[in-house]
């Protein structure tokens, strides 16, 4: 056997795998070079912000003063109300739907998936204005219910379930219906749990978003018991507070550190629910 034939990639395709690694070793780097930045910050002294010392001490000094300058624990407990409220309404809603867009023939399917697709394309930034009439309509600024009400259909989330439904075998629901089950029964107990992996990256992607979104609860509340952590951080973060970066750091870990701890216990079904998420 010839050293070509051996070696199929040969010297110019070492170098560009190589290329190609290292590319993305720096592109990592320049990723986390933020996160690592609050990292070193949040747990040093107010003195090391500016300059690494790897001798310099840790302290947990900023997160306890972070956390006596500001109402965190009711910013924390706006956020968690917030999302498991929005998470909760989108996926009946979106079950609901994909089950019908899946499984049902009707008059009109096709053209009101479409229109479900569409409004994937539009940013939610765009409907603020039309958004705050309506709140203003319904009487509803200033509150949670104000900030997710109109997050709670999801377009991603009808797409994602109606992509998942349809791979089920209708061998299952034959089988399920011959045993007398109801159409409830049917996607409580077969679709369900067939979806789980999907379920949970939707749920990391709902909490996520909503969790990190800030300009609509900027505009939409106006008060310490409806403000999120996103628009609370800002608030303390703000130059009328004075700026200590590793105080501000230690905050910013704090509101993050939850999605961090999320996303690393859930990535595999996270990854693998999108791969498995092609068009049918």
């Amino acid at each position: 056997m010839s050293g070509a034939a051996a070696n199929p990639l040969g010297g110019s395709g070492r170098l560009g795998l190589l290329l190609e690694s290292a590319g993305a070793w720096l592109l990592g780097l320049i990723w986390a070079a933020p996160l690592l930045y609050a990292i070193w910050t949040a747990f040093h002294g107010a003195e090391f912000a500016a300059r690494l010392q790897l001798a310099a001490p840790l302290t947990l000094e900023n997160f306890v003063k972070a956390w006596d300058a500001a109402p965190f624990a009711r910013y924390f407990l706006n956020s968690f109300i917030l999302v498991t409220s929005i998470l909760a309404a989108q996926l009946v809603l979106s079950t609901l739907a994909a089950f019908a867009f899946a499984r049902f023939a009707f008059v009109g399917r096709d053209v009101m998936f479409a229109l479900v697709l569409v409004q994937l394309m539009i940013m939610p930034d765009i409907l603020i204005v039309e958004n705050y009439r309506t709140m203003r309509a319904l009487a509803l600024p200033d509150t949670i219910l104000g900030i997710g009400l109109p997050y709670m259909a999801s377009a991603f989330g009808i797409f994602l379930l109606r992509q998942t439904f349809k791979g089920v075998p209708r061998e299952l629901d034959e089988a399920a219906r011959v045993e007398g089950c109801t159409l409830l029964g049917l996607l409580w107990k077969v679709y369900v749990p067939l979806a789980k992996p999907v379920y949970i990256a939707f749920g990391l992607v709902s909490v996520s978003f909503h969790w990190n979104n800030f300009l609509w609860p900027l505009i939409i509340t106006n008060s310490v018991t409806t403000r999120p952590v996103t628009v609370g951080l800002s608030v303390f973060a703000s130059t009328d507070q004075g700026i200590d970066w590793s105080i501000i750091t230690a905050a910013t870990l704090m509101t993050s550190g939850p999605l961090l701890i999320a996303f690393l216990l859930f990535q595999r079904q996270f990854v693998q629910s999108f791969m498995r998420a092609g068009i049918r």
